[in-house]
């Protein structure tokens, strides 16, 4: 099955903050306030991940939502 490019591009650039920020995914999922296997999906573009928790991982990594959709 194919991935979306959204997804793509929105787990590629969570991973990079993350790294950046020098957190592992568990310790995102906890600022996060989501399960830590979820943090990996999302890097792997597995989930089509809510607004919610869009939201939720823009605060954890101190970014703008719009910075988590960069090209």
């Amino acid at each position: 099955m194919k991935k979306e490019p959204i997804l793509l591009r929105f787990g590629k650039n969570v991973q990079v903050l993350r790294r950046e920020q020098q957190l592992s995914q568990e310790q995102l999922a906890e600022i996060a306030g989501v399960h830590r296997t979820y943090i990996g999906m999302i890097e792997r573009a597995e989930k089509n991940i809510t607004l919610c928790n869009i939201e939720k991982i823009a605060k954890a990594l101190n970014v703008r939502i719009s910075q988590l959709l960069e090209e």
